[in-house]
């Protein structure tokens, strides 16, 4: 799949098979979260893999919106070293373009994503940090639940001119 393609018809699945992720499936949709851009190219980015049925459930309860990952088969946090970046923005700036990379890779090599949101949310961010001791420089900025599609979604043109304000607005 093209890049152009996988943006335009890239779609939140929010349901999913349980069939297990492969681990080289696995490792190219985190290779390609560690490939995105970042503000002085400090990368602060870091990844706790989730596989544990007992944790999913408990995030689930915890999020509102995570209410499919006990159907799916990994669940990747993404969280931002403020050690590394200690400027918060470009901190969730940098760890949302990895999260997208993320996205896009999964849904290039045939499998199913959701972003499910952390940061700002103070009770979610202190629920996993709590549940995956988090240093206190560490924060979880957002997660992506991933498995094999249980759905298929069509996609639909959100280009709209009117968004589009040349040179002034």
């Amino acid at each position: 799949m093209d890049i152009i393609e996988a943006i335009l018809t890239r779609r939140s699945i929010r349901k999913f098979t349980g069939e297990p992720v492969s681990r080289q499936d696995l490792e190219t949709v985190l290779r390609a979260g560690c490939h995105a851009p970042s503000a002085h190219n400090f990368q602060p980015w870091e990844f706790i893999i989730i596989k544990d049925r007992d944790k999913f459930e408990k995030i689930a309860k915890i999020h509102p919106y995570a209410k499919m990952l006990p159907q799916a088969d990994v669940c990747i946090i993404v969280c931002g070293d403020s050690k590394r970046q200690p400027k918060l923005g470009y901190l969730i700036e940098d760890c949302s373009a990895s999260i997208q990379n993320i996205l896009l890779a999964a849904h290039g090599i045939g499998l199913g994503a959701v972003w499910c949101g952390l940061y700002p949310e103070e009770e979610r961010v202190n629920a996993i940090k709590e549940m995956c001791l988090l240093p206190e420089h560490i924060i979880p900025v957002g997660m992506v639940v991933m498995g094999h599609k249980g759905e298929d979604k069509k996609t639909e043109d959100r280009f709209k001119t009117e968004k589009l304000h040349y040179e002034r607005w």
